[in-house]
């Protein structure tokens, strides 16, 4: 294996891609780890082909959902449980060592065997949340939605009709359970909100060892050097780890299948972000301006984290990067290596991302990784020229648009290793993400058009005309409308994005130079640079409901999650104006 990987001819490397494909969806979980690994390594390949092959054999030999997408419904309020259960698929590796995250009121999710159960427990109004499955073969999510009915609307709609046909919804006594499983009452679960009824399931007996023969393990040492794989050896040659070892997501070290993975834990803070409900705020067609913040030297970038909790800015007079409490409205600064321009965090909150260069347009080009609770710098990574307006997608890869080389990079979640280089028209500025769709939309500049990019080949798949030197694009949360601001056609064009039909243009202010939603997806936001104001969209049809002024020289806008503020920072004044959106 170790001579076909390393072969100057192309057919033995893509001989070696077949047999480690093959290897990834065997039962030995730790030659099956190795084997992801050393396609992963593949992929860099200089060879288009044998780059193309192991991409296309880890897709195959990757964790995956069936369905990827749970709605429970209308429910009545008095609703306590419902249950679904989804099939998780892929080779043995897929569920060995996974573990389960959950982000939404009164979610709970387990993992047993191939089969991973989603309860909601309703606290709400409503329900848009996600259940991830992750492990040594990648990660897949289902995504979760659900409405509790009003008192006064009268209940017609049951869960079970409303749940996928591929899944099973339950009832909610104790004798309504599948067999074999236990409910306790009383604990506090991972992403809710106190004492609920947890179902557990039972544990299966632990799963023979298998007796490695000498040439198996020596295929498996070998497979390990190529990737320098320390801690699988250590997984192989250790009898170590009985019942009681947990289940941990580590690709360099995976472990047998135990028996039932539950995000029920004893832990008091378990890690799981409680993402706000937007769909409990309705959004204004008339913002207000109601408060200034001071942050660094010349603002530009801003988002706002997951939770709502926090504002980060990106000072690039200042090499700062402003930590804001939303609640208190005080700054902490963050020093940066080179200019920060524009600035993103991981879905879950724990990574902010901050790209950086020079005004010469080439020095200083990289992105800063920062540790959002210890606001600390952690690495840096190097990138093309000029990387701007950076976003995570859906599956918690980061594309960062290169402005100079025309391209996106797109980095892998976790390790952060530069895994696509995208070629797009000259010259992007930012990329937002349709999940829905599997679709990346890419604003631009020096070509006055949007690229639509399918996320599951990397490629793009169309070039739609927008106006003069679009800026900037965001997706609707629900993903059905792209917005695109055009800088200097003072214009906005909306993009469907299922059928990719573009509208417009619409006449909004000056130099519109940044682009939003609103949490509920009703309106858009236009920043204006040249104006210093900011243009209130309806996000369906274009027409402006409202101008708002803010501060000076306008740059960029971020909508909390809860869809009550937006921030709007103004480069001119070395502020960021706090806006009412939502109520």
């Amino acid at each position: 294996m170790l001579t076909e990987i390393g072969s100057p001819i192309r057919e033995s490397r893509l001989t070696a891609v077949d047999e480690l494909a093959r290897m990834a969806w065997g039962a030995d979980l730790a030659m099956a780890a190795a084997a992801r690994r050393a396609l992963q390594q593949l992929m860099e390949d200089d060879s288009r082909s044998v780059s193309a092959a192991a991409a296309a054999a880890l897709e195959r030999t990757a964790v995956r959902v069936d369905p990827d997408r749970i709605d429970f419904g209308v429910v009545a309020a008095e609703t306590p449980r419902l249950v679904a259960d989804v099939r998780v698929d892929g080779p043995p590796l897929a569920v060995a060592g996974a573990t389960v995250t959950v982000s939404g009121p009164g979610l709970r999710a387990m993992i047993h065997d191939r089969t991973l159960r989603i309860m909601w427990l309703p606290r709400s109004d409503w329900l848009d949340g996600s259940v991830t499955v992750r492990g040594p073969a990648g990660w897949a999510d289902v995504r979760v939605t659900g409405q509790v009915a009003e008192a006064s609307v009268p209940f017609a709609t049951s869960a079970a009709a409303t749940v996928s046909d591929q899944t099973r919804a339950y009832g909610t006594s104790r004798g309504a359970e599948p067999e074999g499983m236990r409910t306790y009452d009383g604990g506090m679960v991972a992403g809710g909100y106190g004492p609920a009824r947890v179902t557990v399931l039972p544990a299966p007996p632990p799963p023979a060892r298998r007796q490695l023969g000498t040439t198996v393990l020596v295929a498996i040492l070998t497979t390990l050097v190529v990737l320098g794989g320390a801690g699988v050896a250590m997984a192989v040659l250790n009898d170590g780890g009985g019942a009681d070892t947990p289940l941990v997501a580590a690709p360099t070290q995976p472990v047998p299948a135990q028996p039932t993975a539950s995000v029920q834990a004893a832990d008091p803070t378990p890690q799981v972000t409680r993402v706000p409900l937007a769909a409990r705020v309705r959004s204004l067609a008339s913002p207000a301006v109601i408060g200034t913040i001071r942050v660094g030297a010349e603002p530009e970038g801003v988002v706002v984290s997951p939770d709502g909790r926090t504002v980060y800015v990106a000072n690039q007079g200042s090499r700062i990067l402003s930590v804001v409490d939303a609640a208190t409205r005080k700054v902490t600064p963050v020093q940066l290596r080179n200019k920060p321009r524009f600035v993103t965090t991981s879905r879950d909150g724990n990574t902010v991302f901050v790209s950086m260069y020079e005004d010469d347009k080439h020095t200083g080009s990289g992105v800063a990784v920062v540790d959002a609770r210890s606001r600390k710098v952690v690495r840096y990574l190097d990138t093309g020229h000029m990387p701007y307006t950076l976003a995570v997608a859906p599956d918690n890869r980061l594309w960062v648009p290169i402005h100079s080389d025309g391209r996106l990079e797109i980095f892998s979640p976790g390790t952060l290793r530069m895994e696509a280089e995208l070629p797009v028209r000259p010259n992007p500025h930012a990329v937002g993400f349709a999940g829905d769709q599997m679709r990346a939309f890419t604003a631009n500049h020096e070509s006055n058009a949007v690229s639509v990019i399918d996320m599951r080949t990397n490629k793009v798949i169309e070039s739609i005309a927008v106006s003069k030197a679009p800026h900037s694009i965001a997706v609707s949360p629900e993903g059905r409308m792209a917005l695109v601001a055009g800088y200097e056609a003072d214009t906005a064009n909306l993009i469907d994005a299922v059928t990719l039909k573009r509208t417009g243009p619409f006449k909004v202010g000056r130099d519109p130079q940044s682009v939003a939603f609103s949490a509920d997806s009703r309106y858009g936001y236009v920043v204006n640079e040249g104006s210093g104001t900011v243009s209130v969209l309806d996000g369906r049809t274009g027409a402006v409901t409202a101008t708002v002024r803010v501060g000076a020289s306008p740059r960029t806008v971020g909508v909390s999650p809860d869809g009550r503020l937006a921030y709007v920072s103004n480069g001119g004044d070395d502020t960021i104006s706090v806006l009412r959106v939502g109520e």
